[in-house]
């Protein structure tokens, strides 16, 4: 069985989420964001690694907070940078030798669910890469400085790309070794590993799998997850109220 290992950058600022709570820690359903996020990966035969990277300035709160809880799911906790690139970077520093895949999920995208999570594993194991990705669907406008529109775009063949974007491990270590992330505005992985000249794959996705941007958002989420069957979520040891 090809084992992954799965990277959760959490560092970025959320500065859209507004109010003096950082979104990281946001309660949804009664548990801070990430770790919702984190427990969709957790009991996963597949999943040898899950890697947090989160904000240097948050590490603390971690580990005070956080790190029982964290040290029971068994989640290696490492310092994130400045961007998304540089925090993915970091992170893959510390990626296990036992793995043969790294996937990276925003630690922003609690609902993925299983289904859309097995998937784009399974097709990473076919082509060695594979991104989920939703289908634009609303007509496209392309406005100038004025607010005044230009013309109508196309939305044939366009995607929104969300995560997991799953690749071989070689592929995607390669691509980060290989290529300065200062070169250009980078994104997200499919673009480091596309330079590297790797074909990458798109598994369909729909809106359920959204990414938590501002508060409005976090009614969204809920009501997604409250939506789906409930399956049992194992325990997170003594320490689960203290720790959320």
């Amino acid at each position: 069985m090809a084992k992954f290992s799965v990277i959760v950058p959490a560092a970025g600022k959320g500065e859209r989420f507004g109010g003096k709570e950082k979104k990281t820690f946001a309660k949804l359903d009664g548990k801070p964001l990430f770790i919702q996020t984190l427990q969709r990966f957790i009991n996963r035969d597949m999943v040898c690694q899950i890697i947090l990277a989160v904000a240097p300035e948050d590490t603390d709160t971690m580990k005070s907070k956080h790190g029982a809880t964290l040290g029971f799911m068994g989640v290696k906790l490492v310092e994130g940078g400045a961007r998304r690139c540089d925090t993915v970077r970091a992170a893959l520093q510390v990626v296990s030798d036992e793995a043969d895949y790294v996937a990276v999920h925003d630690a922003a995208r609690p609902c993925v669910s299983d289904q859309m999570i097995n998937a784009v594993f399974a097709e990473a194991e076919k082509s060695g890469a594979a991104i989920l990705a939703e289908p634009v669907s609303s007509t496209l406008k392309k406005v100038g400085a004025s607010n005044i529109i230009e013309e109508t775009v196309s939305r044939d063949g366009l995607f929104l790309a969300q995560t997991p974007q799953v690749f071989r491990k070689d592929w995607i270590t390669q691509a980060y070794a290989e290529f300065s992330t200062d070169e250009e505005d980078i994104t997200d992985d499919e673009q480091m590993v596309s330079k590297a000249g790797h074909a990458v794959a798109v598994v369909m996705s729909d809106a359920t799998n959204l990414k938590i941007t501002t508060k409005g958002d976090m009614s969204l989420a809920q009501a997604i997850l409250k939506s789906r069957p409930a399956k049992p979520v194992p325990k997170l040891g003594l320490f689960e109220e203290a720790q959320w």
